[in-house]
């Protein structure tokens, strides 16, 4: 688990997953319509397994924030750590 100013208490492995689900989001930008669909498909899974490991981790005995709460902080030190890849 890492513990930074940025994202203090926060699994690394929370954070590699949303930062990949980022990463496929900003690969949609420009794309033709087969392109785009078969690019949302990779996002969605990216998403679904970020989504899921923020569910489980939640749901430990040691975690005190809810799993909204949790997803939520994941979420703002991904996003406000760096620029957006999409633009």
């Amino acid at each position: 688990m890492a513990d930074t100013p940025d994202r203090p208490g926060l699994p690394d492995e929370l954070i590699k997953l949303e930062r990949s689900a980022e990463a496929e989001r900003a690969k949609l930008a420009g794309l033709d319509p087969g392109a785009y669909e078969a690019q949302r498909v990779k996002w969605r899974e990216a998403s679904a397994a970020f989504h899921a490991a923020v569910t489980e981790y939640a749901k430990r005995e040691d975690v005190t924030m809810s799993r909204y709460q949790l997803e939520q902080a994941v979420k703002r030190a991904v996003r406000h750590t760096r620029e957006d890849p999409a633009v």
